[in-house]
This record gives C-alpha cells, structure tokens and sequence, in this order.
C-alpha cells in the first residue's frame, strides 16, 4: 500500500471532463489524482514552411505549468523571454506521443495545435497530458469526420501515457510528486491500444537496474496503460479505430 491507499500496480483515479472548453475544435480537463491538465486543440488551415505543397498536415503540441499549479509560484516563461529545458523537451514528447497514430496524410494542410496547461501538478503532469491531449484530439476529430471534412478517419488507434518507477525498492505506477522525488528509477512509458510502444524514457537516479527488472516494469505499465485506454474507450465511445 502507498501513502494514498493504493496498490503498487494501480492508477490514480482518473476522471475526464470532455469538451471542457467551448471555443477550440475539441477540449478536455483530465484529473490524474490531484494532477490536472487542460487540453485543448485548434486547427489552422496552414502547415509549416516544409510542408507547404505536399497535400499531408502536421501535429505539435505546447505545455505549460501554469504559475499556482506548483507549492512555489511558477513563474510564467513568457516573463523569462525563453522556454526552459524541460518545457521544449515536453513539448517534443507529447507530439511525439501522439504523431505515430495520428495519419497526417489524410487531413489536408492543416496543423493540428495541442495546448496542454497544467493547472495543479503533483507528479505525472507529462504523461497526464498525452492522455488528455489524445482524447481532446479524438473529439476534435470526431466533429470534424461528422462534418465530413475528412475522407477516412485519421485516428489509427487508441494511445496512452503513464509513470512508473522503482521507490524504496519497490516497482509501481503512476507516480506522484513525492514517489517521483524519491524514485530509484524513474520511467515514462506510451503505448498503443494494440499494445505497440511509441516512447519509453528511462533513468536511474540513484542506482543502476538490471533487465529483468526493466522489463518488469515494461510489463507493469502496460498493464496500467490498457486501464487507461479502457477508460478513454469509455469517454470517447470506441468510434472508427
């Protein structure tokens, strides 16, 4: 059992609040246990530069830790003149969660914008986002494959996002901001419903581990990862993927 009553191999619990926001082409606020995160996703009619003429779109995403989603105050990244490190390097991952199912080929020149903005952080805010961004797009998607502007749907399967790590010897899921500060190993695992990964970043900070227990806790979130798409399922219907 952790501090919160959980099992070792148990998520937190999850809840989803579908489009949360009226103005973007599809929205959510997802709650990982007291991690909370705003998605929203606007369409452009233009692609980048390198894209220009090519017919295919493109997909990229922007995070944030909004200035009261920490004990100590944010500090807003437009007031520093430059993103940090880790908000570039999040960014990346989200779009890069989220590419691989997504078939830029069938939506035209459009560029698929997907802001994710934590407004309470209490570890997992990374993974929590590719969960709500992926459903966000999903709905987004929806509405625009009603309105057919879309000849065949461009969502190729179902993706999901956890954390997991190793603390005080022990191997668990979906880690929060204590657990994380404390890991031994800390991991981020993003797979697809079909069970295929996408990203698998790993570090130990304390001590090196083995493969066995690597892959130990491969096997662990996927386990975590198929009851978080069991839940997207729920909140999105399980439509054309």
């Amino acid at each position: 059992m952790r501090r919160d009553g959980r099992e070792l191999n148990q998520v937190r619990k999850i809840d989803v609040k579908l489009d949360y926001l009226e103005a973007p082409a599809g929205s959510c606020l997802i709650t990982m246990g007291k991690t909370q995160v705003l998605c929203a996703v606007t369409v452009e009619n233009r692609v980048p530069n390198f894209l220009l003429g090519r017919g295919t779109g493109w997909l990229t995403a922007e995070y944030a830790l909004l200035p009261a989603s920490t004990k100590e105050r944010t500090q807003r990244e437009a007031n520093i003149g430059r993103l940090s490190g880790r908000t570039q390097e999040v960014r990346r991952f989200i779009g890069r969660s989220l590419r691989p199912i997504f078939d830029l080929n069938l939506v035209g020149e459009r560029t698929f914008i997907i802001d994710c903005d934590v407004i309470q952080a209490d570890g997992g805010t990374r993974t929590a986002a590719v969960n709500g961004a992926f459903i966000a797009l999903s709905s987004a998607v929806n509405k625009m494959m009603v309105n057919k502007e879309f000849s065949a749907f461009p969502i190729l399967d179902y993706v999901a996002a956890v954390s997991l790590g190793i603390v005080k010897g022990e191997m668990m899921v979906d880690l929060c901001y204590e657990e994380d500060s404390n890991a031994e190993i800390d991991m981020n695992l993003v797979m697809t419903g079909r069970g295929k990964l996408i990203e698998v970043q790993a570090t130990a900070e304390k001590l090196p581990v083995t493969r066995a227990e690597f892959d130990q806790l491969l096997e662990l979130g996927a386990g975590a990862i198929k009851e978080i798409i069991q839940l997207e399922k729920k909140v999105l219907g399980r439509g054309n993927v």
